[in-house]
């Protein structure tokens, strides 16, 4: 068994949604968070649709830290608008 309080869950491959980023959805993603400095909520779903990505790159595993890195340090802010226009 697990950790007390610990609780393995794996939810089954028919519940789970489909997934499908466009080839460039992480690196258009880490360029417009990195020229507005701004992460919108349709770039945290695309966000969160990337980490949920099991077959996702090591470029894009590379963009998705930085996003997060500069996220902690505040060089992005999040902001609850559906998405920027420039």
């Amino acid at each position: 068994m697990g950790k007390p309080g610990y609780y393995k869950y794996r939810v089954p491959a028919l519940l789970m949604p489909l997934i499908n980023l466009l080839p460039t959805a992480i690196s258009d993603l880490f360029a417009q968070a990195s020229v507005t400095g701004r992460m919108t909520l349709a770039d945290r779903y695309g966000l969160m649709a990337a980490l949920l990505d099991e077959s996702i790159g090591e470029e894009e595993m590379y963009c998705i830290d930085r996003l997060l890195y500069a996220l902690r340090k505040g060089r992005v802010e999040v902001v609850n608008e559906l998405s920027a226009v420039l």
